[in-house]
């Protein structure tokens, strides 16, 4: 056997030993998400979930949560980074440094330190529901920073920022014309990879929503599964559908968009 073949036979072997692993456990989620009825194959424990009024309540709230999340983190992130990329490209270590933060501190910590702080005067925002909300939507922006940020980073070091600034600035445009017509556009890929990502951590968050009592996904999820054994199951299958269908939407977009605009413009 040459070395070619060698290394093609290897490749295919990790290859498929990789998808079994993958596909096994999704396949046994499936199959006992479908044995709800007694000897028979059946959808009653899609049935339950999708008829139980508290889970479509819960999974709304947490898409609300998820998109203003995803809108606070995108005029948050997107001109700080066009900053730093522009004028203040010594500052980038250190921004990236603090954007691992979420990585280094865990949750469980973040959010008693939350509530410790905005429970009581002068911050209080733990009183009524919408500053809870904002307060959670806050955690939840910060949470998700490490996954937006980089993207965002990721989709500038691919463009010449100081020369679309400098014919931006050449025809008159002002800095929010140049942000939201110029930069966003040529973003916009990397800008629904951040919101595709920052979507999954918001949908599937537990620690923050549950100790700041809030009616989201993943605290419904849990109370769940401390009752039922085959809904469970089947919230799961359903929220890995939902990443890998918002994934297949990213690359459609995306290769729309290259294919209207050849050049990346």
């Amino acid at each position: 056997m040459t070395n070619g073949r060698r290394a093609t036979f290897w490749a295919w072997l990790w290859g498929l030993v990789g998808l079994l692993y993958f596909f096994v456990p999704l396949y046994g989620t499936l199959d006992f998400s479908l044995r709800a009825k007694r000897g028979e194959i059946s959808l009653l424990a899609y049935q339950n979930v999708f008829g139980d009024p508290q889970f479509l309540a819960s999974f709304a709230y947490s898409a609300r949560m998820a998109l203003l999340t995803i809108l606070i983190s995108i005029l948050l992130v997107v001109p700080t980074a066009y900053w730093l990329h522009l004028k203040l490209p010594k500052l980038r270590p250190v921004v990236e440094l603090i954007t691992l933060l979420p990585f280094i501190i865990p949750v469980i910590v973040y959010v008693f330190g939350l509530i410790r702080t905005f429970s009581r005067p002068p911050f209080l925002l733990t009183q009524t529901e919408w500053t809870t909300d904002l307060l959670l939507a806050s955690a939840y922006v910060v949470i998700s920073l490490p996954y937006m940020y980089r993207a965002v980073d990721t989709g500038l070091n691919t463009l010449d920022v100081h020369t679309l600034t400098e014919a931006a600035q050449s025809l008159g445009a002002s800095w929010p014309a140049i942000i939201l017509r110029v930069i966003v556009p040529n973003l916009r890929v990397a800008i629904l990879s951040g919101a595709l990502l920052t979507f999954a951590t918001v949908i599937g968050e537990l620690i923050l929503a549950d100790f700041l009592v809030r009616p989201a996904l993943g605290p419904y999820m849990v109370l769940m599964g401390q009752s039922r054994a085959y809904e469970p199951a089947a919230l799961g299958l359903l929220s890995f559908a939902l990443t890998w269908i918002s994934m297949g939407l990213i690359q459609f977009f995306s290769r729309g968009g290259a294919a209207l605009h050849p050049s990346g413009r």
